[in-house]
C-alpha cells in the first residue's frame, strides 16, 4: 500500500454519472459523494483527468460541475473523443488531435446498416454534423444535418454510427467481420459504434498527458466501465472496472469496484485518498 496515484483518470458516463435518459431529473448531475472523493484526490496533490468518448463540448460541462478548474494553477488536461482529442480548459484549447479517413469504413458499415445514423464532431460548433438527428440524450450539443459524403469528406477525429434497430452484438460481429482496416473501433452498450484512428485510445491520450506532466503509466489510477476503457485499464498502473461493467472490461482491469449505483468510483478513490465529510455542491 506504499503506492499512491499521482494522476486519476476518470471515465464519465457509467463511472461518474449514471446512464440516464435526457429527460431524467438527474441528468448530468454530480452526486455529492463523487464530488467529495474527487476533491480529496485533488487535496492529496493528484492530477484529475477526465477521459471519455465524449467530445470536448460534452466534457467541459462535467469539469465545471466538479469545479476542477478552481483547484488547479494552470489549465486542466482533458482526454476527449476516446483519445483522439486532447484539450486544455478553460477555455477549450485543443492541443493535440489525431484524424483519419473514415469514408471506407463508414461506407462498408452502411452497406449492412443503410438506415444507421452517422455523426462527426464539428469543431466550429458545440455539436456534431449528422445525417439525421440522434435520439434525445445520445449526443451533446447542436446537431447540424448534412449528407454522409459531406460529413466524412475530410479527415475526422471520430465517427459515431448508431442503429436504434440493431444491437451491440450486431455491431460487434459486423466490426469483426469487416476488419475496419485503417480504423480502430469501440462498440458501446447499445448498437453504437465509435470509429477512431488506428492505435488511438484513452490510453494513448493519457500517455500524451503524462508526458507533459512528467509522469508515466505507473503513476496512474484509471477507473472506467465501457469497452472504450479497456486499453486505459490495461495501460494504467492500476486499472479498475466499475461493478456493472461487462466481463470483457473486468478482465482487462486489475480490480473491480462497486457499481455506479453504489458509488464504485468513490470506493476506489477512497482507498488511496481517504474519506471525509461530503461538501455542499448545490
Amino acid at each position: 500500500m506504499t503506492w499512491q496515484p499521482r494522476l486519476v483518470a476518470l471515465d464519465i458516463d457509467g463511472t461518474l454519472l449514471e446512464w440516464l435518459d435526457a429527460d431524467s431529473e438527474n441528468y448530468e448531475k454530480i452526486q455529492p459523494e463523487v464530488y467529495a472523493a474527487v476533491h480529496r484526490a485533488l487535496d492529496a496533490g493528484a492530477h484529475v483527468v477526465l477521459s471519455s468518448g465524449r467530445s470536448p463540448h460534452g466534457m467541459d460541462i462535467i469539469a465545471d460541475l466538479l469545479n476542477l478548474s478552481e483547484r488547479v494553477d494552470d489549465k486542466l488536461w482533458i482526454v476527449a473523443s476516446n483519445g483522439s482529442v486532447i484539450f486544455r480548459y478553460p477555455p477549450i484549447e485543443v492541443v493535440h488531435e489525431e484524424t483519419f479517413d473514415a469514408a471506407p469504413a463508414v461506407a462498408a458499415i452502411l452497406e449492412y446498416h443503410p438506415d444507421a445514423l452517422v455523426a462527426v464532431e464539428e469543431r466550429g460548433i458545440r455539436g456534431y454534423r449528422v445525417n439525421r438527428v440522434f435520439p434525445p440524450g445520445e449526443l451533446t450539443g447542436e446537431q447540424v444535418i448534412s449528407e454522409v459524403d459531406d460529413i466524412i469528406g475530410a479527415p475526422v477525429s471520430r465517427v459515431v454510427i448508431r442503429d436504434p434497430n440493431a444491437t451491440a452484438e450486431d455491431f460487434a460481429e459486423l466490426a469483426a467481420k469487416l476488419g475496419l482496416h485503417g480504423t480502430d473501433y469501440v462498440v458501446g452498450w447499445s448498437a453504437w459504434l465509435d470509429l477512431s484512428p488506428v492505435g488511438v485510445s484513452k490510453a494513448s491520450g493519457l500517455e500524451y498527458v503524462c508526458a507533459q506532466l512528467g509522469l508515466t503509466a505507473a503513476d496512474v489510477l484509471a477507473i472506467g466501465d465501457g469497452r472504450n476503457d479497456i486499453e486505459m485499464l490495461r495501460w494504467a498502473g492500476r486499472g479498475v472496472a466499475m461493478g456493472q461493467a461487462i466481463d470483457e472490461v473486468k478482465a482487462a482491469a486489475d480490480a473491480v469496484t462497486g457499481t455506479i449505483q453504489n458509488h464504485g468510483a468513490v470506493q476506489e478513490m477512497d482507498r488511496w485518498f481517504g474519506t471525509g465529510s461530503t461538501p455542499d455542491v448545490s
